[in-house]
């Protein structure tokens, strides 16, 4: 666990089904209140849909560069927004991907701006087409991918724990 970083510079190919699957497998394990088990996970490798996610991401932040940085799959974590604790399950959820997928050698980044993208009409419109109806949360964007390099981690800041005994 020490060692997962998050990754934005990935190698173009694609990553592979059995590494794909074990990420969304261990999404699907994540704990989530009273087991409720309140989420979607939409994994986009589609390279048309995958440039549309980058662009309405970016569109959130008023950017044109590639917020995936050129990651090959993009898992979308969706919540049901009547769930109370839609922001905690969904974030387990990430958090068990992310983990996951350097487990199985994959570079790996939450994305942010994911309740912004699907706020809006065109993200209403593809959770339509993908077949999601009612009112979902986005809560992060898992991209993964083979990565260029690894980079070192950085010192823990002092202070980070506090002892009550």
């Amino acid at each position: 666990m020490k060692g997962r970083r998050s990754c934005r510079s990935y190698l173009p190919q694609q990553i592979g089904d059995d590494e794909l699957e074990a990420v969304l497998e261990v999404g699907t394990y994540a704990p989530s209140a009273m087991g409720r088990q309140p989420c979607r996970i939409v994994a986009v490798q589609e390279p048309g849909t995958l440039r549309k996610l980058s662009r309405m991401n970016a569109a959130v932040m008023h950017a044109d560069s590639d917020p995936f940085y050129g990651a090959p799959t993009a898992v979308v974590v969706l919540v049901d927004a009547a769930d109370a604790n839609w922001l905690q399950d969904g974030s387990c959820v990430m958090d068990n991907m992310l983990n996951a997928a350097h487990a199985v050698g994959l570079g790996s980044c939450w994305i942010n701006r994911c309740y912004e993208m699907f706020e809006t009409e065109e993200g209403r419109a593809l959770l339509g087409e993908w077949g999601i109806e009612g009112s979902w949360k986005g809560v992060g964007i898992c991209i993964l991918g083979y990565p260029k390099e690894v980079a070192p981690a950085k010192p823990r800041r002092e202070g980070m724990v506090v002892r009550i005994r």
